[in-house]
């Protein structure tokens, strides 16, 4: 038998949420090459035109990073819980 190479050898995988998050890109980018068009957007006193895959883009970017800062939020809070199980 031949040895295990790569991540079987480490005994790695593609976990759910990286397979998530790689057909959601795939999805992402699939989307901004079918949409190319230019829109206009209308914001209270703003008017302007952009790309629609730069708003896309924009709108992912954003999208992610509140994912992002409300994961960071909830493990400090289990962090802070845990910290006073321990002291208390």
């Amino acid at each position: 038998m031949s040895e295990p190479t790569g991540a079987e050898a480490t005994g790695r995988r593609l976990g759910a949420g990286a397979v998530a998050s790689l057909s959601g890109v795939g999805v992402l980018v699939v989307f901004i090459v079918q949409n190319t068009q230019d829109v206009r957007f209308h914001f209270l006193f703003l008017s302007f035109t952009w790309p629609m895959w730069l708003y896309t883009v924009v709108v992912a970017v954003f999208g992610a990073l509140v994912w992002f800062g409300l994961g960071v939020l909830r493990r400090h809070r289990r962090r802070k819980e845990r910290r006073e199980e321990r002291r208390g």
